[in-house]
């Protein structure tokens, strides 16, 4: 069996601790249980060859952190950790939650500061999701017509949320091998 998947998060309201949590649960026995990236080590981090990374945006495009009221530290305060570090060889995935109307010119901007931080170490990422059927102004986690990541948005579309973590699974799973 291929090594397990490791799911970290980062989160305040515990919306993304709980897509998590059921990103693990459809993945079943291929993947550990979520760990919220406060928590962890770098070196626990990068034990893994495979990692699904989950992230809110906050404001203006912010990773959550200490700086965004958080009371633990998170993606925010992880991130600079990394700087250096060897990731080659390992594959990434994201996933992003953010607020499409409230904040539609920044919609899941921080998406984007995890996979610049993990391709500066070498990481190979995966996962990239069409734009189509999102109604935002602007996005820095947006390339091309796919964001970085899957782009999930529990305010004002968490009806969809399901069936698109499926569908990006599978479609991980094809890119994974």
């Amino acid at each position: 069996m291929a090594a397990p998947i490791a799911i970290y998060f980062g989160t305040d309201t515990g919306r993304t601790r709980r897509i998590a949590k059921l990103i693990a649960q459809k993945l079943g026995d291929r993947a550990l249980a979520p760990v919220n990236i406060g928590r962890s080590t770098v070196d626990d981090f990068l034990a893994h060859e495979v990692l699904i990374l989950g992230t809110p945006t906050y404001g203006e495009g912010a990773l959550p952190g200490l700086s965004t009221g958080l009371a633990q530290e998170s993606w925010e305060e992880f991130l600079p950790r990394l700087q250096g570090r060897d990731m080659r060889g390992k594959t990434v995935a994201l996933f992003g939650l953010g607020d499409q109307d409230k904040y539609a010119g920044e919609f899941v901007d921080a998406m984007l500061l995890i996979h610049d931080a993990v391709v500066d170490c070498g990481a190979r990422v995966v996962g990239a999701w069409p734009a189509a059927g999102y109604d935002f102004t602007a996005s820095l986690a947006l390339v091309g017509d796919h964001f970085v990541g899957l782009a999930l948005d529990q305010i004002n579309q968490a009806a969809l949320s399901d069936a698109r973590i499926d569908a990006w699974l599978r479609q991980l799973a094809g890119e994974l091998g």
